[in-house]
């Protein structure tokens, strides 16, 4: 099994992720710190079962272009 999250970086640098097929949230300063607390939101989330055999990160990036 695999589940994905949708990440976006904030303004202020910072990352937050969503999974798209759980209830799974969590955020980050920086891609690491995100990477970490992916896994450990994930790991608590399936405390109880048997977790995901792959976590897939999806960086979103949204970007609006002015015409001059």
């Amino acid at each position: 099994m695999e589940i994905v999250f949708s990440v976006t970086q904030e303004s202020d640098g910072g990352f937050i992720a969503e999974c798209l097929s759980h209830d799974i949230f969590t955020q980050g300063d920086n891609w690491e710190q995100l990477r970490a607390n992916v896994r450990e939101a994930v790991a608590a989330y399936f405390f109880d079962q048997p977790p995901p055999a792959r976590i897939r990160l999806h960086l979103v990036r949204d970007e609006v272009l002015v015409s001059s």
